[in-house]
């Protein structure tokens, strides 16, 4: 069952205030962000390149995607954070596709050092090769704590609620600013109907972010609630 599902603002929105202490620790603050990825399966590979272009709180973004089953896919996307009030923001975003996919999604955050996550996203259903692995014709619930040493830690849920697979994503997030470079951890429980049958497993993507480079390591079985078990490894740089 190939998802049909497109890049969710929800990880994006846990992370804001992370990536804030992230920079005033530092950091370099780069507009662009090269990210190149490596994906291992039991008997086919892929490959993705992506390039994503900052502005204050906007992203544009473009990517390739490839395997030998899948085949190729090109996508074009952008997002932006807009403050409703001192407590609320909104996070739009659109992503197409080559292959005639075009999704959207709207996430809100309520609340600062404590906040809550709510969110919901739509597609045409249109094939589409999803890099965020969560199911999005989806409704996205969650919470997070802002602690005043940089950390950020929050859990939310991803259902679908539209396709009546009952695929859902539960997500424990950590990230942890280390001597000004950054640890992230992505501890998911995975459930719901596939056209392999009924799963149930864990995912783990663990980061390094240095100051103008980073790594990513995440081991997913069932990727995309597929009967393919997936290693991935991605790095790449800010400039």
């Amino acid at each position: 069952m190939k998802a049909c599902v497109l890049q969710v603002l929800c990880l994006a929105s846990c992370a804001s205030w992370s990536e804030a202490s992230y920079a005033e620790a530092g950091q370099v603050n780069a507009a662009l962000k090269l990210t190149v990825g490596d994906y291992q399966y039991q008997d086919d590979q892929g490959q993705d390149v992506n390039l994503r272009w900052q502005h204050g709180n906007s992203h544009v973004w473009l990517g390739h995607y490839h395997d030998g089953s899948f085949g190729s896919q090109d996508r074009i996307g952008a997002d932006t954070s807009i403050d409703i009030s001192d407590n609320v923001s909104l996070q739009p975003s659109v992503q197409a596709a080559t292959g005639d996919f075009v999704g959207g999604s709207l996430n809100a955050q309520i609340g600062h050092q404590w906040y809550g996550l709510v969110g919901w996203g739509r597609t045409n259903l249109k094939p589409y090769f999803n890099l965020n692995f969560d199911p999005n014709d989806a409704v996205t619930l969650g919470a997070g704590h802002q602690f005043d040493n940089g950390q950020n830690w929050s859990c939310f849920v991803v259902h679908d609620d539209r396709l009546h697979t009952g695929q859902t994503d539960w997500h424990l997030t950590a990230r942890i600013p280390i001597d000004g470079e950054r640890l992230s951890l992505d501890l998911m429980r995975k459930t719901g109907e596939s056209d392999v049958g009924y799963i149930r497993t864990w995912s783990l993507s663990v980061g390094w972010d240095f100051p103008s480079w980073f790594m990513r390591l995440a081991r997913d079985p069932k990727q995309n609630f597929t009967g393919q078990d997936a290693w991935r490894v991605s790095g790449g740089v800010r400039f």
